[in-house]
């Protein structure tokens, strides 16, 4: 088997890495349950899913079986040529689990792919062109999925021109109020503000609104409870369909099945991929069936979309889901991770605000309370501390100061305790 070293030197010589500031110095060779382990043998506990993917866990033997049998069978079949069983279920169990009216899938390869099949299937059922999406969100890294991505700093400098007729409404941050407002005194301007952006901002010709349930690259932002029906009543009245990014959001990341349930709102499309297949590639354009059929042939197609071997793990991926209850104990562990990480805030003046649901967790770190200054230096140090004692986080948000923990739902209280003791000890060092 390689070292560390071989493998960092070959990642330095033959992979494209410069997309990222930094590869973290660790050769993952195997994990199990919430643990990675490195080719030195040292043991992680991952409280970040390989960016909310392994929920779960990583190597489920269900899913892992379930992989083995159909690589045995077929590895490859066109979808758009030869039907396909582990497709043909999938679509099946994630018809019968959506929210009311999402029924026909289209399988791509990624949450990007994913995002552009809703863009243009949108725009081909209503017939009209433009986009509104939200600031701070994060849609994929294409042209197309960056065009309504509202993060310029961070994510769309240098590589325009984008695509045109996408407008930008404000973000629900309500922590960073771009309106300069307080919830729930603000009466949900950001929302409301939709309308303006329809009659000032559009040549009236809107196809489609999209956006994530919470906001992940964006630094785990949670809308208000009362922000996508208020949304959704605008765009209705405007023939607008919602565009539901799933991505990190879906399979009880958030303590529900998909994150959109917390808001009682039927999407129109939804859109998935990261935890859906346990770590195999695969995405997901669910759409109304009207919606869906407005695509001709020759629209939109996809070699590798619908993979057996994919769309295998899939449907195991939510056996295991629903076997276990994940959302349910997404939902308690998150409780119990927002409840111990607040408590902490009390002692600790670096964090700004605790925010979340289920397992998907932001911390934003702030040098001073007063003026909300990030701290993205003390939250890329905390990160690093927590590696060197085994524990995996992420960084991310608009300002770079926010610690995202987002681990697999089978992640016990007692490893949840231990991230926490380890997360305190090194926001001290941090300070």
């Amino acid at each position: 088997m390689a070292s560390s070293e071989d493998v960092f030197r070959k990642y330095q010589e033959y992979v494209a890495t410069s997309f990222v500031k930094k590869v973290e110095p660790i050769a993952i060779a195997e994990g199990r349950g919430a643990y990675v382990r490195d080719l030195d043998g040292k043991e992680y506990l991952d409280c970040f899913s390989g960016i909310s993917v392994a929920n779960t866990g990583h190597c489920q033997e269900k899913v892992v079986k379930a992989i083995q049998d159909q690589a045995g069978r077929l590895l490859h079949c066109c979808t758009y040529m030869y039907h396909v069983a582990p497709a043909a279920e999938l679509a099946e169990r994630l018809a019968k689990i959506a929210p009311d009216g999402l029924r026909k899938t289209f399988f791509s390869n990624s949450g990007a792919e994913a995002i552009e099949c809703a863009l243009k299937m949108g725009k081909k059922f209503t017939r009209k062109h433009e986009v509104i999406a939200l600031m701070c969100s994060f849609h994929g890294r294409t042209l197309g999925t960056l065009s309504v991505t509202g993060q310029w700093g961070r994510r769309r400098y240098d590589m325009g021109p984008y695509l045109g007729g996408v407008s930008f409404a404000p973000a629900p941050y309500c922590y960073r109020c771009s309106l300069g407002q307080t919830y729930p005194e603000c009466g949900i301007q950001c929302a409301h503000m939709i309308e303006d952006i329809i009659e000032y901002s559009s040549s009236n010709n809107v196809a489609e609104f999209i956006a994530e349930p919470i906001l992940g690259e964006g630094g785990i932002i949670v809308p208000p409870p009362e922000y996508f029906k208020t949304v959704k009543k605008i765009i209705d009245q405007h023939g607008i369909i919602f565009i539901d990014d799933e991505v990190q959001t879906g399979f009880g990341r958030t303590g529900r099945m998909f994150g959109i349930e917390h808001y009682q709102v039927t999407p129109d499309i939804m859109c998935l991929a990261k935890g859906i297949a346990s770590g195999m590639p695969l995405g997901a354009c669910m759409a109304k069936a009207e919606i869906a059929d407005s695509y001709e042939p020759g629209d939109h197609l996809s070699t590798f979309g619908g993979n057996p071997v994919s769309c295998a793990a899939g449907v195991a991926s939510l056996d295991v889901m629903l076997e276990q209850d994940l959302p349910k104990q997404s939902q308690t562990k998150g409780e119990y991770l927002l409840k111990r990480i607040r408590e902490l805030q009390s002692t600790e003046s670096i964090i700004g605000e605790v925010r979340g649901r289920g397992l998907m967790v932001g911390v934003e770190l702030v040098e001073e309370h007063k003026h909300k200054t990030p701290a993205e230096g003390k939250a890329a140090k905390i990160k690093e501390l927590l590696r060197m004692k085994g524990i995996l986080v992420g960084v991310g948000g608009v300002k770079g100061n926010v610690v995202r923990i987002q681990p697999p739902l089978v992640i016990t209280e007692q490893q949840l305790d231990t991230l926490i003791d380890h997360l305190a000890g090194s926001m001290r060092e941090a300070r």
